[in-house]
């Protein structure tokens, strides 16, 4: 301390004060939210606070500074994470996993204090100003994220790089599987026939256009990104593939609402997010310039089952920049709006919940690979991005909306069987195929 010796007494009495009252406020705030489970914290005074019954997998948590404590009481959608990247928060036993899904579970029947009330009411209410991605932000914010070294997402992601919730047929299937699973459901929906001309509008690296193609011989799919990264990689796809795809594959960067022409088929998946609440009505409307009168779409889309909220700033700054996740009441409507009807919607609960935990799993596993492409700050950013989001979906109100669309209603069957007879044949196609190239693999080793 600098100054005299009675204005370092006054100092240090304040910063007790300060640590006490600050240490009191954790305490009262945590009480109210932990009921079960085994959390231990550790102030930055040193004080040892536990909570819940002593019950399941112990979580230890140590607060640096005094701040990084109030910090958290104020803000803590978009502080946690920060104070976590900046080595402010340390979890010392369990996982962060393990304490957002505590926070998150047992935050359920617990009031929040009203100053992250106030805050939450503010940011709902001004989410519609917020989200006006333009054609030169969208591009931004893609970049952003989708952008980043290509090697990363080979770290974690499938083979196909599916970078979208997959569709767990069983509880035990691995994510390859499931991923492979979700593009069968997809296509099994939008009643694929040979010829057709399919739209997939952001298309991200490329491989649900390709397995799009393999339902549709003779026809044409064009998958379009913002992402010069994902565009390079998916052409490239094209290009290396000796044989060729059943129908013509293209990859244009491009903006969705710069499209013309249209087809038979469209099917967005994992990019509604990025549409942004306010151009909602462009969305829709431009997918039904696009859509042929007897055309089918698909919207897969992450979404919220209760009402409208807002992006917590700690997402949208730091991992999707101008992202937002709807409710249904505000999907709906602007369907309606572009004179389409919904034919079909089906709500995947924990299906994404299962395909973070897989994710979040094998990027712990290969923290190592990926500090070396960037930096251990951006890799406990990301761990806390793979966490937050599982316990999101797992104990709150997230969900994924697979959204059947069409102009018509006689273009869909009259039941929903057709979906899994599709799948089955989807998969008897796909082991018919393998058989045959393992049995052509056999005779080119003997």
């Amino acid at each position: 301390m600098t100054g005299s010796p009675a204005e370092n007494r006054s100092k240090g009495k304040s910063n007790v004060l300060f640590s006490g009252v600050v240490d009191w406020c954790v305490k009262r705030a945590l009480s109210s939210i932990v009921t079960r489970g085994a959390l231990t914290v550790t102030t930055a005074s040193g004080r040892v606070l536990t909570f819940g019954d002593g019950t399941g997998k112990p979580v230890r948590v140590r607060f640096t500074d005094d701040r990084a404590e109030w910090a958290l009481l104020i803000d803590a959608d978009k502080r946690l994470g920060e104070l976590f990247m900046d080595g402010r928060f340390i979890v010392e036993q369990g996982t962060l996993y393990d304490f957002v899904a505590m926070m998150l579970r047992e935050g359920q029947n617990s009031t929040h204090p009203l100053i992250a009330r106030i805050i939450d009411h503010i940011r709902t209410k001004l989410r519609i100003f917020r989200h006006r991605n333009l054609p030169g932000r969208s591009k931004a914010n893609v970049a952003h994220h989708y952008d980043l070294d290509g090697r990363l997402y080979e770290l974690f992601l499938d083979p196909d790089r599916q970078y979208s919730c997959a569709y767990f047929e069983h509880a035990d299937q691995s994510l390859d599987d499931a991923q492979i699973a979700k593009k069968r459901h997809l296509a099994a929906k939008l009643l694929i026939e040979p010829n057709n001309s399919i739209l997939d509008i952001g298309c991200g690296w490329g491989g649900l256009a390709l397995h799009m193609a393999e339902h549709a011989p003779g026809g044409y799919v064009l998958g379009v990104t913002l992402s010069e990264e994902q565009h390079e990689y998916a052409s490239k796809r094209v290009a290396d593939r000796a044989g060729g795809t059943p129908a013509e594959v293209q990859f244009a960067l491009r903006d969705y609402r710069s499209l013309t022409g249209r087809f038979d088929r469209i099917v967005s998946v994992g990019m509604f997010e990025h549409v942004g609440l306010a151009s909602y009505r462009t969305f829709f409307r431009k997918c039904a310039e696009l859509l042929e009168d007897d055309g089918i779409m698909v919207l897969h889309t992450i979404g919220c089952s209760a009402t409208p909220g807002f992006t917590t700033p700690w997402l949208d700054k730091y991992i999707f920049p101008g992202g937002y996740i709807p409710a249904l009441s505000e999907i709906v409507p602007e369907i309606e709006a572009a004179g389409l009807a919904i034919t079909d919607v089906e709500v995947l609960r924990l299906h994404y919940a299962k395909t973070l935990e897989a994710w979040r799993e094998r990027f712990m596993a290969r923290w190592d690979d990926a500090a070396k492409l960037y930096d251990e700050r951006f890799c406990r950013m990301w761990e806390y991005y793979l966490s937050t989001a599982e316990a999101a979906f797992r104990y709150e109100d997230l969900v994924v909306f697979q959204i059947q669309i069409a102009k018509r209603n006689d273009i869909i069957p009259l039941t929903r069987n057709y979906i899994a007879e599709n799948e089955a044949k989807s998969a008897l196609k796909l082991d018919v195929e393998g058989s045959v190239q393992r049995e052509a693999n056999d005779v080119l080793v003997g």
